[in-house]
């Protein structure tokens, strides 16, 4: 044997042993406990590497029994994006393959049909596919891109590496199913018992702290949180492994913030280490809250009173579906493991919709009016036996009593809000031109004059714009004036030329004139000056503007004359203000001059009580940040009351304006007569 034949029989040898080895990889991989997507790329990745092919893909069917990309390697180099018709006749050669008999198939370049509809290898290479499917399910296909230029005998050789490798692929497939349905069956052991423990009461407290409990139990995770909204916010109610909740811990607070964000945003969210793919308002409460607690992994789900199965509804139904806002939230948490699996991921699915019901039913229950009473009076048939019956009739005549009061007596109907007392003469100071604040003048409690100057912008862009505006202006007027002078000895012809270029000079220092007149106002801007005298109301003025930029119509400052009297400015809550001006409308046609009449008093010292009269109701309601939408009112305090010495401008103030009498009852709960006009009544009409 020569030397030549003996070294191509060791290269032989020794690819046979690396396909051995590869090949054993691939065994133990499909023997392992690895994630679907670590699979297919190790899978792939090793097949691709044996084969000593241009690249591959694993298809794999979705629920909704269609092919998906799973993983590839060089599909791009197939061209198959970049021709429509080639997409479509590759995809259908798939689906006939994963439907067809043969289990490996082996498809030369560029065959099938002149028709996409019927499918084919629109590639440049041979394409080597096999069938992935256990008993119940086809799970997907294999596909290897290889060359072309390999003899009958190697191609039969790639195809008997691929159905191997295949059985492997079908191998793992088939103990993930196994292992789904072995933890199917603990689940639904232990789903048993989380339903029922949740389920024993619809006692609020008892229902929240047994689904943290029993949730963290299923899932097994670090911890579970429950929340419940109340006034617009989410409040932490139940932790699990926990008695009570400290709801001062600033732990807990933050925590709370992140799940009033998340109701809210009313769209669950999953955290492992990264939020840039949250909302901001989301992603700021929750690394202020990981920043405190320093845990790992954070999941938030809203609690919504029903589900909405889209399947239930075609499109034209779906989009009449309203989604009722989340009564609470469910956090799980995991503090040193910075990932959820994917069966606690499921189970965690599975919680959300059972603490969904639970906690619903219970927040309904609890949310019947006078609900312990109703229960004590349908349980209890002592109240009506002869001993307890004289009793049951005193207190039924003075339930009677109260009721009877509710409508007939008269009471003093106010409608309340809050305020601040504000200087009557007060100015904001705007900036009329963009800058840097190079020099502040001024400070909080400075008095100063009308017209004084208060800070100095600079604005590079427009001495820029100055100075070659001067020099542009400067080179025109030597222009005109060279022009000028050559005029003199020139003769007639040469005497029409100059006379024209003269012209355009003129026309242009005419512009640039105009131009300077225009940036000498924007300087002139850059000087902000007070509007009013008085004195600066603003706090902590350097750091605000000092070397900070500023925009036209910012507002820089505010001086006032808090000397001249104070006012009251009011945010009345824009649902009570149909009150007032009914009120008003009926006033005003039994007195001309009708104005109305509020009480206050101050937040410091709430002790006495002081008038005003409403001058002035906003046109316009306004939402400034807050959970309602508000309407200003301004009232000036009544000549005869004296403020306590020393009450500074910005004092907050508690009010009441006053809409005339109503009965006892409609003052108790008139807003609870609207609420019930508004989502009850209003749909029976």
């Amino acid at each position: 044997m020569s030397s030549e034949q003996r070294y191509e029989t060791g290269m032989l040898e020794k690819t046979k042993q690396q396909i051995r080895v590869i090949v054993n990889e691939i065994a133990t991989i499909s023997r392992s406990d690895v994630s679907p997507e670590a699979f297919q790329t190790e899978f792939l990745t090793r097949v691709v590497r044996a084969l000593g092919a241009n690249g591959g893909a694993m298809w794999l069917m979705d629920d909704s029994q269609r092919l998906t990309l799973g993983y590839q390697i060089n599909l791009r180099d197939a061209n198959l994006h970049d021709n429509e018709d080639a997409n479509r006749a590759h995809s259908i050669l798939l689906y006939n393959t994963l439907n067809g008999d043969e289990s490996e198939v082996l498809v030369p370049a560029h065959s099938g049909s002149e028709s996409p509809e019927a499918g084919g290898n629109p590639t440049d290479y041979l394409l080597m596919l096999g069938v992935v499917q256990t008993e119940l399910e086809k799970v997907g296909v294999i596909e290897v891109f290889q060359r072309t230029d390999a003899n009958p005998a190697t191609q039969h050789g790639y195809m008997n590496f691929l159905k191997q490798v295949t059985r492997y692929a079908t191998e793992y497939f088939k103990n993930r199913q196994l292992k789904n349905f072995n933890d199917r069956q603990n689940l639904w052991t232990q789903l048993e018992d989380f339903t029922r423990n949740i389920h024993k009461t619809l006692d609020l407290k008892e229902t929240l702290y047994t689904v943290a409990n029993e949730s963290r139990r299923l899932i097994e995770c670090d911890r579970v949180s429950l929340a419940v909204c109340r006034g617009g916010r989410a409040r932490i109610e139940a932790v699990s492994g926990q008695d009570m909740v400290d709801k001062r811990s600033e732990t807990v607070k933050l925590l709370g913030d992140l799940a009033t964000a998340v109701v809210k945003a009313n769209e669950p969210i999953v955290y492992n280490g990264d939020s840039s793919h949250l909302a901001p308002q989301v992603e700021e409460a929750l690394e202020e809250y990981v920043d405190a607690s320093h845990t790992k992994t954070v999941a938030v789900y809203p609690l919504v009173e029903r589900t909405i199965d889209e399947k239930d509804h075609d499109e034209t139904e779906r989009d009449k579906v309203v989604v009722p806002p989340p009564f609470g939230a469910i956090i799980v948490e995991q503090i040193e493991d910075a990932k959820l699996s994917e069966h606690m991921m499921k189970r965690v699915e599975i919680v959300v919709e059972h603490a969904r019901v639970a906690v619903g039913n219970s927040i309904a229950h609890n949310s019947i009016f006078l609900a312990p009473l109703w229960q004590a009076i349908g349980k209890s048939k002592v109240l009506v036996t002869a001993r307890m019956l004289p009793k049951t009739v005193s207190i039924s005549l003075a339930i009677l009593a109260v009721i009877l009061a509710m409508i007939f007596v008269p009471w003093n109907f106010n409608m309340h809000c809050d305020g601040t007392l504000q200087p009557i003469n007060r100015r904001n100071v705007f900036a009329r031109e963009s800058g840097k604040v190079d020099e502040l003048l001024v400070f909080h409690g400075k008095q100063v004059q009308e017209g004084e100057t208060l800070l100095i912008l600079s604005n590079n862009e427009l001495e820029s714009e100055w100075e070659k505006n001067a020099g542009e202006l400067n080179e025109v007027e030597k222009q005109i004036a060279a022009l000028r002078e050559a005029s003199y000895d020139a003769k007639d012809a040469e005497k029409i030329r100059i006379a024209g270029q003269l012209a355009q000079y003129q026309e242009r220092k005419k512009t640039l004139d105009v131009q300077k007149t225009i940036l000498e106002k924007r300087r002139a801007d850059l000087i902000v000056t007070a509007p009013i005298a008085g004195t600066v109301m603003t706090f902590d003025l350097e750091n605000k503007l000092m070397n900070r930029p500023v925009q036209p119509g910012q507002i820089l400052m505010e001086v006032a004359r808090p000397e001249d009297g104070l006012l009251l400015e009011l945010d009345m809550p824009e649902k009570r203000m149909g009150h007032i001006d009914d009120y008003k409308r009926s006033q005003a046609e039994k007195e001309a001059d009708f104005q109305l009449k509020a009480r206050f008093v101050l937040t410091v010292d709430p002790s006495k009580n002081y008038n005003a009269t409403v001058i002035e109701e906003h046109d316009r309601a306004e939402n400034r940040g807050g959970d309602e939408t508000t309407v200003q009112i301004r009232a000036n305090i009544d000549p005869d009351q004296q403020l306590p010495i020393g009450t500074r401008a910005g004092a907050g103030v508690s009010a009441k304006v006053y809409c005339g009498k109503r009965s006892l009852g409609y003052v108790c709960f008139n807003e609870l007569i609207a609420f019930l006009q508004k989502t009850v009544l209003f749909w029976f009409e």
